[in-house]
């Protein structure tokens, strides 16, 4: 069976109400209209190629085909519709019309697979609206922040809650979003790389054998602020030049963790007072650190953590650590590894086993079910940006290992 490109094509044209382009943005953030709007697209789609459609209560779009034995667990495929603000056409959208495909194939060779099979459109994958990623999935595992429903604002002050009732959601009755651990068998999500590697090494395919969690820190230094002009370098307590100093620091610290593909970012600088003519005597650091291995990430974690009281203690100044998240990186099972590189063996084409350092809907339900992760290449590695592209016959390429592993796993 080989994937229609002609069908993929028409699939991202409907679900993005747009052409394929190089340089088309899209705006779909999570519980929005638009985003409303695309998982309307979607259950139509579904309907069409014979599939049922119900939405939960966080607002996943769940389409399911019929297995000959529909008592059977699900076979699972999966990904986002929403986007980041100005952001491309494929991330997430690649996943959902990659499982599309793989029905519309069932349907043109008169498959009937033994298990039922679910195509699940997640609400609220990027962190872009409300700062928290992954809600449709993290629902569906029973980890949605009920408790912060109320606290959690977008940038016009807008509640997650009101955000759900807006979309005509309840936000008292989340929780039966939650699935139980024996409805699904396991669970396969198509994605663009989101990095350069697959483009470079000219490989059609990428084998997730992990997924990378952030740990989060807080550095909050805290100096004198004095004036500029009558406070001598050698008095000063210059809170922007220490935290400049661990900006410098955590770069290095990630770079000697290479091997275990650990990066480390200092995403946010904020100074007070933010003026010419007076030193920092505040600064404040958000640090990002990811990683595969969470020995890895831990190590550069202490490391930031023994810089800083190097610093504090020959330039005079505090520097307090908050840790705001620390997530465990997700290993894939060797068995549905095996399985996506068996169908990619099968069919011919080359894949590369490699890590993703991006969060995706598949890490929740990878804590539950057996997930699998395909990767396809993105130009110039590019991503949540308007010039994100991969080509239909990319996408194609990975819909056919997708077809060819999902027909071994949804048989008996």
């Amino acid at each position: 069976m080989q994937a229609s490109t002609s069908r993929i094509e028409s699939y991202f044209c409907k679900l993005n109400g747009t052409p394929i382009s190089t340089n088309q943005s899209m705006n779909r953030l999570a519980y929005t209209e638009d985003e409303r709007r695309a998982h309307h697209t979607f259950s139509e789609l579904a309907v069409s190629l014979g599939m049922t459609v119900r939405t939960d209560a966080v607002g996943n779009t769940i389409a399911r085909l019929k297995g000959s034995d529909d008592t059977q667990p699900v076979v699972a495929i999966g990904s986002h519709l929403d986007t980041v603000r100005n952001g491309g056409q494929f991330d997430g959208t690649a996943g959902i019309v990659a499982g599309l495909e793989v029905v519309a194939l069932f349907n043109e060779h008169r498959i009937q697979p033994h298990h039922p099979i679910e195509l699940i459109a997640f609400a609220s994958e990027e962190s872009s609206r409300f700062g928290v990623a992954t809600l449709g999935s993290k629902a569906m595992i029973g980890e949605f922040p009920i408790d912060k429903m109320s606290t959690l604002t977008d940038q016009d002050g807008v509640s997650l809650a009101e955000a759900l009732r807006q979309c005509k959601l309840n936000p008292e009755v989340v929780e039966k979003a939650c699935r139980s651990k024996t409805d699904i068998k396991s669970f396969f999500e198509l994605h663009i790389e989101q990095g350069p590697e697959l483009e470079s090494l000219d490989v059609p395919v990428g084998i997730v054998n992990g997924i990378a969690a952030p740990t989060r820190l807080k550095l909050t230094f805290q100096g004198q602020a004095n004036h500029t002009g009558t406070t001598s370098m050698m008095r000063r307590k210059d809170a922007l030049v220490a935290a400049s100093e661990m900006i410098l620091f955590v770069e290095d610290a990630a770079k000697l963790e290479a091997i275990n593909k650990t990066v480390a970012t200092v995403g946010i600088c904020e100074v007070t007072p933010a003026s010419m003519n007076v030193i920092p005597g505040e600064v404040t650091l958000y640090v990002d650190i990811r990683s595969t291995s969470m020995v890895s990430k831990q190590r550069v974690h202490q490391q930031i953590r023994k810089k800083a009281y190097v610093i504090e203690q020959y330039r005079g100044v505090t520097c307090e650590i908050a840790v705001l998240s620390k997530e465990i990186p997700i290993v894939i099972e060797r068995h549905i590894q095996e399985r996506l590189q068996s169908a990619c063996e099968e069919i011919d084409i080359h894949y590369e086993n490699m890590p993703s350092g991006a969060g995706h809907d598949a890490m929740n339900m990878a804590k539950l079910w057996p997930t699998g992760m395909i990767f396809v290449p993105c130009k110039n590695g590019v991503s949540h940006d308007p010039t994100e592209y991969s080509t239909v016959e990319q996408i194609a390429a990975g819909t056919n290992v997708l077809i060819t592993a999902i027909r071994r796993e949804a048989s008996r």
